[in-house]
């Protein structure tokens, strides 16, 4: 059966989901979650809402999921162990670190794989499986095709977003919050500047970035019959009323109920952005999934209504069945729940009946009158001896005790052990010089300057080298190279990765450079060395001695970092940093290209976009595919304080060129031989200064 998993952003938004037939909810606690903007918990309310949902037959499961620096891991820590003491029933993880933290502190608590993983391949949810989670939270993304292909061959349970907002990137490597605002996604702090208006050149008074929501409601046994284990509501920042509605209509599909019309428009009521689309679902990005919020006002009656279900009345959620023995020498009642608690109460000794004797149907029909409490009685067992009569007050009361009882149990908290936080192994960086390593998009951005500079790496988009082989073996012969895998790879797109891969090892190739985890076993498969990329989200000492442990050659540190942090850094692996180029904001199933267009002309040149500040926003393909990189307009640039970043421990500094024509190439890479000075009005410092929250 499916398990129906709704938001919880407050107490009063945990009671709407749970009592509008939620199975399970996801909520944050403090600070190291990925909507700081809901109300949240505390460590206290905390034990309220685990309490409250373990006696009406909840789970709760803990947004732990976003990135984490080494100074605030000792509190995450602390985090989890409040949390295994509560007894929560999962941890939903993004960062590597905090996952290992998790098996660490609290190892008999299951760990789900968040959307932030950005998991869109079977081998990605191995790769997670290895890592010890138990479930993955797949990418948004996902056509039902591949959705229902990884179900089949998982090795964990697969959760699906149903219901709710969709980012226009996927979800993890969405970096323009951060890099135009300092509000970081993967830190819970988006500033949603995909919801604002942009324009193709120039500004227009248009929304190419926003998505309508996700509504899957009419295919909830289809994802039934592929073996997804969870389906999931977004919306932790809405209000309980929307949590309401949205779970009862999901709770009342679930049980078979057809949806109606009706259903739909308290759907569309509660929250929608000019209507919803199904479009991922079936493989059909395009133009017809944007869509923004009006600025209308909810119905009052509407809202109302939705509050009614949650605080009027306690829905009985929770199946029980009595026995009781009525006899001439004792009363006895004992009630049984669906996790096989028993508890038992006494009541007085019956007395012989003067007018109407007390039979086995009346004894039914009291104990069968559990309205306003969990519990719903399903059967009574009763055994009574003839001639005796007992008072409707006394089998209330017995009845009354014996479920307090049971909800003292269900609600009740175990001790539990929790493992010591200890601080990780730091591993020092090199000392000396350090290394460079260059990146481009486009074969002729491969000058002869580039070579005779002869980097540490030359990274090339596998793509480019699998179709030229052998133009790429003769550069492998002057400089060594790493095949740079495409950022997204659906399973339908794997079996040419592989061809690509294999084309790229004929030409002399041994390295790969890959930003996600569904890429590594197979990159590996084809005989490659592995390097970690900016994607894999390395903020953290926990996370870089993790790539150790799955033993890549070098790694990628976030570009969220500051430079303290990336210096403190353990440096498990060989660790680079990027230091000049326009940084990657999103990275989008749906072709901005194409939707501005209406075909597809995405390999036929550079579109950007436009905001209302006059920032621009260009826009390249991610590698051979229809997806879409959007990059922010002012170029990274750190090419002057080289003696600075020396000092930080890294192997290498890496130059990524994008949309840079040959010239602009050369003239870079003059730049970083001169130590040239930095341009404000053309560049930025990105993030090493300034941080992100």
């Amino acid at each position: 059966m499916l398990e129906l998993l709704a938001p919880a952003g407050s107490m009063e938004a945990l009671r709407a989901a749970i009592q509008n037939g939620a199975d399970a909810v996801y909520l944050g606690c403090g600070p190291f979650n990925a909507r700081q903007g809901a109300h949240n918990f505390t460590s206290e309310t905390l034990l309220e809402a685990v309490k409250y949902a373990h006696v009406r037959g909840a789970a709760v499961h803990l947004t732990l999921n976003t990135l984490a620096s080494d100074r605030e891991m000792p509190a995450v820590a602390e985090l989890i162990r409040a949390a295994a003491k509560a007894e929560v029933d999962a941890f939903i993880v993004q960062d590597l670190g905090v996952l290992g933290l998790c098996k660490q502190i609290a190892p008999h608590i299951p760990i789900h794989a968040s959307t932030q993983m950005s998991i869109h391949n079977l081998e990605g949810v191995y790769e997670a499986a290895k890592l010890g989670v138990s479930r993955v939270v797949l990418a948004r993304e996902l056509p039902k095709d591949e959705v229902a292909r990884i179900c089949r061959s998982s090795p964990v349970e697969i959760e699906v977003f149903v219901h709710g907002a969709l980012c226009m990137c996927y979800s993890g490597q969405c970096y323009m919050s951060s890099v135009i605002g300092q509000r970081s996604g993967n830190r819970g702090k988006c500033a949603q500047p995909c919801r604002l208006p942009y324009g193709y050149g120039r500004f227009e008074n248009k929304y190419p970035l926003s998505l309508k929501d996700n509504c899957l409601i009419s295919y909830l046994q289809e994802l039934a019959s592929m073996g997804v284990a969870s389906i999931k509501l977004e919306g932790r920042m809405k209000r309980p009323e929307y949590v309401a509605t949205v779970t009862r209509i999901y709770r009342e599909a679930l049980n078979g109920m057809p949806v109606t019309s009706n259903q739909l428009q308290e759907l569309d009521a509660a929250f929608s952005r000019q209507g919803f689309t199904d479009a991922y679902y079936y493989g059909r990005p395009g133009q017809h999934m944007l869509g923004v919020r009006g600025k209308g006002r909810v119905d009052a009656s509407f809202l109302a209504a939705a509050r009614a279900t949650y605080e009027a009345v306690e829905n009985p959620r929770v199946p029980v069945q009595f026995y009781m023995i009525v006899n001439a020498y004792s009363a006895m009642l004992a009630v049984r729940d669906n996790q096989d608690n028993i508890c038992k109460a006494n009541g007085p000794v019956p007395e012989p009946a003067r007018t109407r004797p007390l039979t086995v149907e009346a004894l039914e029909r009291r104990l069968m009158k559990t309205g306003g409490t969990v519990y719903a009685c399903t059967k009574v067992n009763a055994v009574v001896e003839p001639g005796l009569s007992l008072s409707a007050a006394a089998i209330n009361a017995m009845r009354r005790e014996a479920l307090d009882q049971l909800t003292a149990i269900r609600g009740r908290r175990e001790p539990v052990p929790t493992g010591k936080f200890t601080k990780p192994l730091i591993y020092p960086g090199k000392t000396g010089r350090t290394g460079l390593t260059i990146s481009v998009t486009a074969l002729e951005q491969i000058t002869n300057q580039m070579l005779a500079i002869c980097p540490a790496f030359l990274y090339v988009p596998l793509h480019l080298i699998a179709g030229a082989p052998e133009q790429f073996a003769q550069i492998a012969r002057e400089v060594r190279l790493g095949a740079i895998l495409p950022r997204v790879t659906h399973d339908n797109q794997v079996r040419q990765l592989i061809y690509q891969l294999d084309q790229a090892y004929e030409a002399g190739v041994r390295y790969a450079l890959v930003g996600n985890l569904g890429q590594i076993s197979i990159a590996r498969s084809r005989g490659f060395t592995v390097c970690g990329d900016f994607g894999l989200n390395i903020y953290n000492s926990r996370a870089m001695n993790a790539l150790l442990e799955m033993d890549l050659h070098s790694a990628t540190a976030s570009f969220e970092m500051t430079l303290p942090q990336v210096r403190d850094l353990s440096k498990a692996v060989p660790t680079e940093l990027l230091i000049y180029g326009r940084l990657p904001l999103m990275v989008t199933e749906n072709c901005l290209i194409r939707n501005r267009t209406g075909k597809c002309a995405c390999s036929t040149g550079q579109t950007r976009l436009l905001d209302r500040m006059g920032e621009e926003f260009p826009i390249i393909r991610d590698g051979d595919s229809c997806r879409s990189v959007v990059l922010n307009g002012k170029k990274l640039y750190w090419l002057d304080r080289r003696e600075e970043l020396e000092k930080l421990g890294l192997w290498a500094l890496r130059l990524q060129f994008t949309t840079e024509n040959p010239r602009e190439v050369d003239r870079v890479l003059h730049s970083y031989e001169a130590r040239l000075a930095f341009d404000p009005g053309a560049c930025t410092r990105g993030l090493y200064l300034r941080g992100v929250e």
